[in-house]
């Protein structure tokens, strides 16, 4: 199997993340079964899969219904895209991104905040979809492979837009929740970079994926480990960096930023009949309970 991810990368805030991250995947997976149950495909999603930052798309959908100010989104803008310039694992950087993230949920009802999302994804997120993605992930469904999200955006909203598109489930930053209600900290860090490659090693040791005939597809040169995980890695609108890197080493480029009117649908009907029955379920699974 295909694993230069380098061993002194996984330091143990990384390892608690993507093991938190993969225990909360298993547990809310809409599909328990898959015809070809040792593979699977893991698609970053934001600027892979949805065009922006879903957790950005999240924040203005939350400031239109007055759940924060619009001060407050600019603010949250402002350090997200300054953690994702930086393309380091700069712990000042991290702290202040998930501290940007968790600022406006801290208090909340984990139940208030999916129920909000399911009704964002609809109005700002469905929209801005990338067709070309979705094909490819409905390609792996076809082949009756399980099709995982992986995001840095809180793992209850990467779960909706999973549930949305009929996928098997999401790895995501997973927030400490006590009662039902945001704390305003994280379970190790965000599920970024290193993190997300421990994800889907913790999510493959517990599903019994073989990591050499699964494929994972991202736009960003910071997940170059979790591409390296596995046997078939793919670049999707690259960053400069993940472009060079992708053709130096034959991987697999698509690009479908050009004629970006045409990347703008809704949800294929296939994917809609396929997601219709779980969607709830699917919602509702993703709701950690805490005792």
């Amino acid at each position: 199997m295909p694993d230069s991810f380098d061993n002194q990368q996984r330091t143990a805030p990384a390892v608690i993340a993507g093991k938190a991250a993969a225990a909360v995947a298993a547990e809310g997976k809409l599909s328990a079964a898959a015809p070809d149950p040792r593979a699977a495909a893991f698609f970053d999603i934001d600027n892979t899969v949805v065009r922006g930052a879903s957790l950005f798309h999240l924040a203005r959908g939350l400031a239109a219904r007055k759940f924060f100010t619009a001060g407050d989104v600019a603010t949250f803008a402002w350090k997200q895209a300054k953690y994702r310039l930086a393309g380091s694992e700069d712990m000042d950087d991290m702290a202040s991104a998930a501290d940007a993230a968790l600022a406006f949920v801290a208090g909340h009802r984990v139940e208030e905040v999916t129920d909000l999302g399911d009704e964002i994804f609809d109005e700002r997120i469905q929209g801005k979809l990338y067709a070309g993605t979705i094909a490819l992930a409905q390609d792996h469904l076809e082949q009756g492979q399980r099709v995982w999200l992986v995001s840095a955006a809180p793992v209850e909203i990467a779960s909706i837009i999973a549930a949305k598109l009929g996928l098997t489930g999401a790895l995501g930053t997973v927030s400490e929740v006590i009662g039902g209600v945001y704390t305003g900290r994280l379970v190790g860090t965000p599920l970024h970079g290193p993190a997300k490659a421990e994800a889907v090693r913790a999510l493959a040791e517990r599903e019994g994926l073989d990591l050499a005939r699964c494929a994972a597809y991202s736009d960003s040169s910071n997940d170059i480990p979790m591409l390296t995980l596995v046997g078939h890695p793919v670049a999707v609108n690259p960053d400069a960096r993940l472009r060079r890197h992708a053709r130096a080493l034959g991987w697999r480029v698509h690009d479908y930023r050009t004629g970006r009117k045409a990347a703008k649908i809704g949800i294929p009907t296939a994917m809609v009949m396929g997601a219709t029955a779980g969607i709830a379920a699917g919602v509702l699974t993703s709701r950690r309970k805490s005792h």
